[in-house]
């Protein structure tokens, strides 16, 4: 075990995918707009209605049934998940990187059959990872009850602002169908619930509440990042939107991830301190490779760090106040849209 925890989200920090909004796509039709439909209302039933018992990332059982009326088996979800990865830039090498000086996992809200497909990819053993537990082949509907959840997508599709309908359709409708007996045992790994993945991880390390770096992009990172934060540890928003930008310390812009593995080669060998430190200098600047080399960043970071970005181009690092928030959010949204999508870039 080593003295300190890297902790990351799966998607957007280390991957371009959406995988339940690309698996609805793909295997439901117009499920694109239904996912984004549902995953705006995940957002206000979160941030607006403050549901109670309602986690962040909840879209993922919202989307169960929709999936279930197209006959989706797990098999489906593997072979879609390992045929469809799109990682963003160095994500590979940063975990080559980090798994030789510090704990690493992913938290990730996703199914576990595309997180076990990335940490194949990656390289990462799995159990080192945290994800949503999904069994598809354990969901069934009624002849009956599909055809109302196919009556149910056309309602929304065509409603898509009536958070009334969702309600009724999601909280007293479907909750009357035999399928919602399995769905509701579904423990959704978003918010609150990787947040507890952390407290599991400080106490399998053996380290203190301190000794961890978080780094998310999307509503279902904001307790794991207010954690961290609170309890002086490192957070970092990733190319993030509004969500983790109001609770992070740290934000990063950038293509690619090497620009994290920077941040964490100081973290690894110094403390939290130093690493805001190189970020004030970081950010006034005029000799960057001699920058790094007062601070002692990894050879291996240093040289794929400027091999990726040439002098006129280096990422956004940048500590977040509320006087550059607005600054940082607009970047930051353009990056994420520009790298991952608009419609994924989108999604909460």
């Amino acid at each position: 075990m080593f003295e300190k925890s890297f902790i990351t989200d799966c998607e957007g920090p280390l991957t371009l995918n959406d995988n339940a909004f690309e698996l609805s796509a793909n295997f439901i039709e117009n499920g694109d707009e239904l996912f984004k439909i549902l995953s705006l209302y995940d957002d206000y039933l979160v941030d607006v209605v403050k549901k109670e018992g309602y986690k962040a990332g909840n879209t993922l059982k919202l989307i169960l049934p929709f999936f279930v009326s197209e006959n989706l088996s797990n098999d489906d979800l593997i072979d879609f998940s390992q045929n469809h990865i799109f990682a963003v830039n160095d994500s590979k090498f940063l975990l080559s990187y980090l798994k030789k000086a510090m704990n690493t996992y992913i938290v990730s809200t996703s199914y576990g059959q595309y997180i076990e497909a990335i940490s194949n990819y990656m390289e990462l053993p799995f159990e080192n990872t945290f994800y949503t537990k999904v069994n598809l082949d354990n969901l069934t509907l009624t002849i009956e009850e599909l055809e109302k959840i196919n009556e149910f997508k056309e309602l929304i599709l065509d409603n898509p602002d009536d958070y009334e309908l969702f309600d009724r359709i999601f909280f007293s409708e479907i909750t009357e169908m035999g399928i919602y007996e399995e769905i509701k045992k579904i423990d959704v790994v978003g918010g609150e619930g990787k947040k507890l993945a952390i407290d599991e991880i400080i106490e399998r390390d053996g380290i203190n509440v301190n000794e961890i770096l978080y780094i998310g992009d999307s509503i279902t990172d904001v307790e794991p990042l207010d954690f961290a934060r609170k309890n002086n540890g490192i957070s970092i928003s990733f190319n993030g939107n509004e969500y983790p930008l109001r609770v992070a310390e740290i934000a990063i812009v950038s293509p690619s991830a090497v620009t994290t593995a920077v941040i964490a080669s100081i973290y690894i060998n110094t403390d939290k301190n130093n690493v805001l430190k190189f970020i004030d200098d970081y950010n006034v600047s005029k000799d960057m490779e001699n920058l790094f080399d007062s601070y002692e960043i990894d050879s291996e970071v240093k040289k794929e760090f400027f091999s990726t970005f040439d002098g006129k181009d280096y990422p956004i690092i940048q500590i977040i106040s509320d006087d550059n928030y607005e600054d940082i959010l607009k970047v930051s949204k353009e990056m994420r849209n520009n790298i991952r999508g608009e419609d994924i870039g989108g999604l909460g």
